[in-house]
């Protein structure tokens, strides 16, 4: 049961990243829930960064994400052309930042050469290899569901693209916070 001093339960993100044959894209869907009540069906949660070169999609609190992805971009301002070095220094800092250990979402962050799911306990996790070639990573309230549709298209002949609007649309089939109103950015 909800307190009255406690914050609402939002929910709603869903946020796909593919690679595949040299192509990247990060896929967004629009939803924001309060509880059972969609509250916008058209939010835009992936973003270009460091001048189009890194595209970065977030899940969680909306003001938590933007207030990471500005502290990204300095990291990458300071780090330019090393996504990584970027992402774990990002990492450390919202780990041990007492200010930032507070702050509720997740980014989903890529270039043309790597993605990287980057939280707040410290993690900075590049996905695996698909079989097939590529990789695929996800996060939100329907991330799983788009993760699993992703693996499963990801040896077919289809771009990252087509892959990531295709699972996109199974997430929004199956995941009530979840809709087909997608941003979706590539490289």
């Amino acid at each position: 049961m909800q307190s009255s001093n406690s914050f609402p339960d939002w929910h709603g993100t869903t946020i796909l990243a593919v690679r595949k044959n040299g192509q990247t894209v990060i896929a967004g869907d629009g939803q924001v829930s309060m509880g059972p009540t969609v509250v916008k069906g058209n939010a835009r949660k992936v973003r270009r960064l460091a001048g189009g070169a890194v595209v970065a999609g977030f899940a969680g609190a909306t003001a938590d994400a933007f207030t990471l992805i500005e502290r990204l971009e300095a990291k990458l301002e300071q780090y330019p052309n090393q996504l990584a070095r970027a992402c774990v220094d990002l990492a450390k800092d919202w780990r041990t930042d007492r200010y930032l250990r507070r702050l509720e979402a997740m980014l989903l962050v890529a270039d043309k050469d790597a993605i990287y799911t980057v939280t707040g306990v410290g993690d900075v996790l590049e996905p695996g290899e698909s079989p097939g070639g590529g990789a695929v990573a996800a996060i939100g309230s329907g991330g799983n569901y788009a993760l699993a549709a992703a693996k499963a298209l990801i040896d077919q002949d289809l771009t990252a693209e087509e892959i990531a609007r295709r699972s996109m649309a199974i997430a929004a089939e199956i995941c009530v916070y979840t809709n087909g109103n997608l941003t979706v950015e590539g490289l």
